[in-house]
């Protein structure tokens, strides 16, 4: 059996799904099934955002379209053209999409479709609009041309049945899973290569992570975090690839008078986030909407305290490691910030229960999940 997974975005993106994919697709790599992988992609770019993005073995085939990510979607999603994926793929058996879109398939084989989150029906307002038009016309017509739905979380789940009315039966939720790799580094040498390769200096620091657009919350987290740059000596990082309303985030910081304490370093090496997780004293994550949150248990794991906000799926993926807040109320993350800093016995605590809920999500047990998805799929059709 042929099975065909469009893997454009572990080539084409640093963080967010990219790291999704390239995630899931090692995972699967390293079970053992009957299944030959031929993985598709639009054109790969010239220079590759993660080196080696793809695992490269026996039952694994690489299949780059020869027009980039653009030109196929104007072709697919905005002119419709039914041009199979197997034109570039070959003969398929089954097709997944782990990336909200699904492309034209011929001979009527099942179709799996992974939908993150629905923060663009949630929060329209913190999309640019035209991506909101296309996203609001292109993932409700890939859903309902699926075979089965993939949701990252209960929460996405919901929102589908909820918001479009897609049946229950249709999704089954896949968590995200922890790499092994994200655990405390304890090598001094590693730890201060990372902070002068991003130029963190020696102050203490809290921690965000994530791209940098509206969505995060980003603004809110800088007004937070201004009463306490008086009181404590920690910065502020916010590690993360520039998206859409940067400017609006760079700017809060010079309005709230944090020059020089809040520190946008860009996105960084999935090499180095051990390092710099752990080199945090808290992690902040005070997100209006996830579909799963992955970074949350990522900092989890390298052994750092959590603050997470309470909306969409976080409260599921955190448990009770986190203290969780409403990501609108300032002045709480200003109190819980500061009483955590200043608490070290109750740091140590949540460090323990952060281990323990981190180790609760594996990648390979994502993968043996979705290999028995392909299975039913595959005895169905």
């Amino acid at each position: 059996m042929r099975i065909g997974i469009d893997v454009t975005s572990a080539v084409v993106q640093g963080g967010g799904i990219g790291r999704y994919t390239r995630e899931l697709v090692r995972a699967l790599a390293q079970q053992d099934s009957p299944y030959e992988y031929r993985f598709f992609s639009a054109k790969r770019p010239s220079i590759l955002p993660v080196p080696n993005p793809l695992p490269e073995q026996d039952g694994i085939s690489y299949h780059p379209a020869p027009l980039n990510e653009r030109w196929l979607y104007r072709l697919w999603y905005r002119l419709r053209l039914p041009l199979p994926v197997q034109l570039i793929t070959g003969r398929l058996d089954l097709f997944h999409s782990p990336d909200f879109v699904l492309p034209p398939v011929s001979g009527g084989i099942p179709t799996l479709l992974t939908v993150h989150d629905l923060s663009f029906a949630h929060y329209p307002e913190v999309f640019p609009e035209p991506l909101v038009r296309y996203l609001n016309t292109v993932v409700p017509w890939s859903v309902g041309r699926a075979t089965h739905i993939l949701a990252d979380s209960q929460a996405t789940k919901d929102d589908l049945t909820t918001l479009w009315h897609v049946p229950a039966e249709k999704i089954t939720v896949l968590y995200s899973g922890v790499d092994p790799r994200f655990r405390p580094v304890e090598s001094g040498a590693v730890m201060t290569a990372v902070r002068q390769r991003y130029q963190l200096g020696d102050a203490p620091y809290m921690l965000a992570v994530g791209t940098v657009q509206p969505r995060k919350n980003y603004q809110m987290l800088i007004r937070a975090f201004a009463p306490l740059a008086g009181k404590f000596p920690h910065n502020l990082i916010i590690a993360g690839g520039k998206g859409w309303l940067y400017d609006e985030m760079m700017a809060e910081v010079g309005r709230q008078g944090l020059d020089g304490r809040v520190h946008f370093i860009g996105f960084v090496d999935d090499d180095d986030l051990p390092a710099l997780y752990s080199g945090a004293d808290l992690y902040v994550f005070p997100s209006l909407y996830e579909g799963f949150g992955l970074p949350l248990l990522e900092a989890m794991g390298c052994g750092v305290p959590v603050l997470t906000s309470n909306a969409s799926s976080l409260p599921e993926v955190a448990g009770a490691a986190a203290v969780q807040l409403s990501p609108h109320d300032e002045t709480a993350w200003t109190t819980a910030m500061a009483e955590l800093l200043g608490d070290d016995t109750r740091r140590v605590q949540m460090v323990a229960a952060g281990f323990r809920q981190a180790r609760q999500f594996s990648w390979g047990k994502s993968a043996k999940q979705l290999l028995a998805i392909y299975a039913d799929l595959l005895g169905s059709s």
